[in-house]
């Protein structure tokens, strides 16, 4: 692969906030499913602080946005637009993608089992009830846990997570946070279940999407978006990569190699401080990757547009590879819901503050009643004391909290003057 056109980090950071819509007025249109389609997948997760993370994935790019129009958005009750599956992780997808990812169900059919084993004649009880009584939560298929911990999931809970696995399955809606398990023929459109790529079709498609939702990836961002070495999938060979790049329409490009230009142990960039492990490069080295052509008009267009400033998900796509986060912003990004209270250097659920292109802090937000409890804030600079205050004042509201409270859970100058400055904004 020849890679002529050189970017710099700085154009590389810009065209990715583009791609992932959160710079430039074209990051709004189409709503949330603009969004979805924007980014590819928007993972799931059951931990709920302000809202659950797929409400804010939502809410970063477009603002305060009803949580209502998101849920409709990703599970309308007719005409189905989204299903569920795994990519980076398990995720919200756009219903157009579904015959892309018969490599995948393809691979765990091969294999023939995900986490649990399973009987067949389990999996042709759920279908039959399927197709007797129509779509079903696993509660109304018999109740989804074993009578242990969480993961001791029943027998026809099992069943439904490896038919949905395995395609015979899909989730289209969910109700209560359920998923509601449904046959592929009577909610997928019959033009997409028409459609039976090759592998090899599969993996191109899905390049394509990582490009369009990142604007320039590597070979490693390529994978880790979509996960391509893992659930059954296994793709080392960077030739494969490339000629699916290339079958797909996308530009070869040349990047700055893995390097922080310095970085604070807190994980915020800090000229001359270097995180340990991770290495300096030389401004010379270089690494190819393949970009959106759409990215690379808009960039040459002067690539000019509105920075948005909102806290991010720790589960957002724009930040969940943690090796392309801190090559591109500089920052160490931790989750830490399961690491003991006391052993957390950050919080439960960290929330880094975007501003002007820039992860420039973070919080560890909370809600007690209609007060919004900001706790672990770190600010990078005074330079950030007004950004997450306002911050903090948008996702008050969208939430429906009418106080915040700064706790000073962690020595900071710059607590009293975002105290001040959220004062002045609630």
């Amino acid at each position: 692969m020849s890679a002529g056109l050189e970017l710099s980090s700085d154009e590389v950071r810009r065209i990715t906030l583009y791609a992932q819509g959160f710079l430039g007025a074209a990051a709004k249109r189409g709503g949330v499913n603009g969004v979805l389609r924007r980014v590819s997948a928007v993972q799931l997760d059951t931990i709920s602080v302000l809202a659950r993370s797929h409400e804010l994935v939502a809410y970063a790019r477009l603002g305060p946005v009803g949580r209502d129009t998101v849920e409709q958005a990703y599970w309308p009750d007719s005409a189905p637009t989204t299903f569920e599956y795994w990519a980076h992780a398990a995720s919200i997808l756009p219903i157009a993608d579904w015959p892309y990812y018969a490599w995948r169900r393809r691979s765990l059919a091969a294999r023939g089992q995900r986490w649990h084993q399973v009987s067949e004649q389990a999996c042709e009880q759920v279908l039959g009830r399927l197709r007797d009584e129509g779509p079903l939560t696993a509660t109304q298929l018999g109740g989804a846990k074993g009578g242990g911990p969480w993961w001791d999931w029943s027998e026809v809970k099992i069943a439904a997570e490896w038919l949905l696995d395995t395609g015979r399955a899909v989730c289209v809606r969910r109700t209560g946070w359920r998923r509601i398990y449904d046959l592929p023929e009577r909610v997928v459109p019959k033009a997409l279940l028409d459609v039976v790529p090759t592998d090899q079709e599969c993996l191109s498609y899905l390049v394509g999407t990582v490009a369009r939702a990142l604007g320039v990836a590597t070979h490693a961002d390529f994978i880790e978006y979509q996960r391509l070495n893992g659930l059954g999938l296994h793709l080392r060979d960077g030739a494969a990569l490339d000629e699916a790049a290339a079958a797909t329409g996308l530009v070869p490009v040349s990047v700055p190699g893995v390097s922080v230009p310095g970085v604070s142990v807190p994980g915020v960039s800090v000229p001359g401080v270097s995180v340990p492990g991770v290495s300096v490069s030389s401004a010379k080295r270089r690494s190819t990757a393949w970009a959106d052509p759409a990215a690379l008009a808009w960039l040459d267009a002067g690539g000019r547009g509105t920075h948005r400033t909102t806290l991010l998900s720790p589960f957002d796509s724009l930040v969940w590879d943690r090796k392309r986060t801190l090559r591109m912003f500089g920052y160490r990004h931790l989750f830490e819901p399961y690491v003991p209270k006391e052993k957390r250097e950050r919080g439960y659920f960290t929330m880094p503050l975007l501003a002007g292109g820039q992860i420039v802090g973070w919080v560890d937000p909370g809600r007690e009643g209609k007060t919004l409890v900001a706790r672990n804030v770190f600010l990078e600079r005074p330079t950030a004391v007004a950004p997450m205050a306002r911050a903090l004042a948008e996702a008050a509201q969208w939430v429906g909290c009418s106080n915040i409270a700064i706790e000073r859970t962690q020595p900071t100058p710059l607590a009293q003057p975002l105290a001040a400055a959220v004062g002045e904004l609630c």
